[in-house]
């Protein structure tokens, strides 16, 4: 009988409901799981369950039971895809469900911060209406999002959603050609001017030894329009030093991050200093948890399992050659 164990099953909110599989099993699940915890807990395990707990290849040496690595979340960087590969550990992720949830909080943020919502809000509550004596007052600049220039990066169904909610605003998107990457296609903009010309910029990539630390101190001194960057992706794209550095020096005009290199990051990180500044707005990883996001990705992990042991496995990660 199959053993399904989840290592980190709070990594959904807990009124989500995760029906069981409908193979014979036993099911086991932790709230959460230390790096020390992961053999022991997987030690007969046919079927491991994780969000985020890291499963290097020392780990997966030592647990031969193993057939499936169900992950609840799109993103696998946790996972040494290699040695799955090799030693035929099947490894599927989720697909689809945030189309909306994570371009809706993208655009939350770029719209507070275009519209400078976080300065006001703490002015009014500080007492600067009152003591203005007018009906309004300008203290912090409002920009429109019609006409402005919205630099992609990733061209994926995140992205694509972006894009259609950004012509909705009466915004131009630009998909970003891939980093040191020339002729592909009339989809995109080259990386360059997508730096010097946008007034947005999003960040929807995957996180791959080519895209870790993709935007650094260079990058950022060449955004010219002085533009928000927006990370509802993942933190590691982004040299964080560089980020306040850059903030700092004026190369880029605010931040919109739901993600960090961290996380959570510690107190005294760079995104945490920065964390107060009526420019910077720091939300916890939370873009993609919608209830309704929350509900499908939940779906989803149960049908990878079954179609699985049904003989039909979906949704697989193969491993670039």
């Amino acid at each position: 009988m199959p053993r399904m164990v989840f290592l980190d099953r709070d990594t959904l909110a807990p009124d989500v409901r995760l029906r069981r599989p409908a193979v014979t099993h036993e099911w086991i699940e932790y709230a959460h799981t230390d790096v020390a915890d992961v053999v022991p807990r997987l030690r007969d395990a046919t079927v491991a369950i994780v969000n985020k707990v890291r499963l290097s290849a020392d780990a997966l040496a030592q647990l031969p039971s193993l057939r499936l690595i169900a992950v609840a979340a799109t993103g696998t960087d946790c996972i040494d895809a290699a040695y799955c590969a090799a030693h035929g550990i099947a490894v599927t992720n989720i697909r689809g469900y945030a189309v909306n949830t994570v371009p809706e909080h993208t655009f939350a943020l770029i719209l507070a911060l275009r519209r400078n919502l976080i300065a006001y809000r703490a002015s009014v509550i500080g007492g600067r209406w009152q003591q203005s004596g007018r009906f309004c007052y300008f203290d912090y600049p409002i920009r429109d999002l019609a006409g402005a220039r919205l630099g992609i990066v990733g061209e994926g169904a995140l992205g694509q959603r972006v894009a259609e909610l950004a012509k909705a605003f009466g915004m131009v998107p630009l998909f970003a050609a891939h980093k040191g990457r020339t002729g592909m296609g009339p989809l995109y903009t080259p990386w360059d001017e997508v730096l010097a010309t946008s007034d947005v910029i999003t960040l929807h990539a995957p996180l791959t030894e080519r895209t870790r630390g993709m935007i650094g101190l260079a990058e950022l001194r060449a955004m010219k329009r002085r533009p928000l960057l927006i990370n509802t992706a993942r933190g590691g794209l982004v040299d964080e030093e560089a980020l306040v550095a850059a903030l700092e020096a004026g190369y880029i005009s605010g931040v919109g991050f739901d993600v960090a290199s961290a996380e959570p990051p510690p107190a005294d990180s760079a995104l945490m200093r920065i964390a107060g500044r009526p420019d910077v707005i720091i939300t916890p990883h939370v873009a993609w948890a919608s209830i309704e996001a929350q509900q499908a990705l939940a779906d989803q992990l149960i049908d990878n399992i079954d179609a699985f042991f049904a003989g039909r496995p979906r949704n697989l990660v193969h491993v670039a050659s």
